[in-house]
């Protein structure tokens, strides 16, 4: 048995979908919060492997409450992991590009430097480096600009506006991989399934859609798709300022996935799949 932490976002339902016979633990059943609570948990249900795919989410609340950020995303992955570690458990944890600095313009390799700029990043970092510190057979997966068909994200939010405005100005200088849940979900549960098999494989493996694109772009391939008459203006995030500091340059080295037999998937393909599906084509 696989158990999952977090019940409701967008990583837990895609999973939901994937495999009926997870054990999925709310927030009730288990408040990243409250570390210790987490850890308990493990202990209580002893699953064969156990995947955190709940977190402090908010970028921008992060600015505010990042000693909150830093328990659920930090410091609770850590407990989970030195469980796992404890009972020879493997743990897979989802982070984010928001690790880098943004700068230049070369895909992010696993083992580059991390320098978040942001108090969101900080707290990723300092939940890999717990999870890193555990000792067991852990994975890293690092992702960026996660969608799906359902909750508040980007194809979902421009999928709302595409139907109100006629323009619309997107940050144009911002470039990463848009990733589909429903792919991150898949990538989870094989990751966290070889793991049994392999504990040799723990490390730090990155997961992005491919192509690389900038926001405004991934905003007109979604108005092409959905056959909205929607112009989109291009313009630098200097003009669409936020209380945190966005990376620039988001696109990751993925060549470690081959590992675990995938591949970074063609973000296109969902967006035009999760479009016909809302009946918008």
């Amino acid at each position: 048995m696989i158990l999952v932490f977090g019940s409701t976002g967008q990583l837990a339902h895609e999973l939901r979908l994937l495999d009926a016979d997870l054990l999925f633990l709310s927030r009730e059943q288990a408040d990243l919060s409250r570390p210790r609570e987490c850890a308990e948990a493990i202990v209580r249900h002893n699953p064969d492997a156990v995947i955190n795919a709940a977190a402090f989410t908010d970028v921008d609340g992060a600015e505010e409450h990042e000693s909150l950020a830093m328990l659920v995303n930090g410091a609770a992955p850590t407990a989970m992991a030195q469980a796992c570690a404890a009972a020879g458990i493997p743990f897979v944890n989802v982070s984010s590009d928001y690790v880098f600095d943004g700068s230049g313009s070369g895909a992010w390799t696993v083992d580059a430097q991390t320098s978040p700029q942001n108090a969101y990043g900080r707290s990723k970092a300092a939940g890999e480096y717990g999870v890193r510190s555990a000792g067991g057979a852990y994975v890293n997966l690092r992702t960026s600009w996660v969608f799906s068909g359902h909750g508040r994200n980007f194809l979902t939010t421009m999928l709302a506006l595409g139907k109100e405005r006629d323009n619309l100005t997107i940050v144009a200088d911002q470039i990463g991989g848009p990733t589909p849940a429903s792919d991150l979900g898949v990538a989870c549960l094989a990751i966290a399934r070889k793991l049994v098999e392999e504990p040799s494989l723990a490390g730090t493996y990155h997961l992005s859609g491919a192509p690389d694109v900038s926001w405004a772009d991934f905003a007109r391939a979604i108005f092409a798709e959905s056959g909205e008459d929607v112009k989109v203006v291009d313009i630098p995030t200097s003009e669409y300022p936020r209380p945190a500091t966005r990376p620039l340059n988001s696109r990751m080295d993925c060549s470690g996935l081959a590992a675990f037999s995938l591949e970074r998937p063609d973000w296109r393909k969902t967006v035009r799949n999760i479009i016909r599906s809302r009946g918008n084509s």
